[in-house]
């Protein structure tokens, strides 16, 4: 799997001009959440005493899909592709 995400994000490169041999960027292809594998989540049994609530935050990994599930979801409500965030009341009335 991570040869297929390597080989996805490399950029070619004409070797006679040192310009980029890709013509557009829909020929870069970029995994998507589709791509990722199964993610483990481990739960560290230790006291966590940076903040008053004594929680430790899970990071990016629990949130890296959202805004576009959101933005997705709103899209299959309302028709209206909203592509920059927050997604406003403005925004989906215009």
């Amino acid at each position: 799997m991570q040869r297929l995400i390597d080989a996805r994000e490399k950029t070619l490169t004409d070797q006679r001009t040192a310009a980029s041999s890709m013509r557009t960027s829909l020929d870069n292809l970029v995994p998507g959440n589709a791509d990722v594998q199964d993610i483990k989540v481990i739960l560290v049994d230790e006291l966590d005493d940076s903040n008053s609530l004594d929680v430790k935050g899970v990071g990016e990994v629990g949130v890296v899909g959202v805004p576009a599930a959101i933005a997705n979801a709103v899209y299959h409500a309302t028709g209206k592709r909203i592509r920059d965030l927050p997604i406003t009341l403005d925004k989906l009335l215009t």
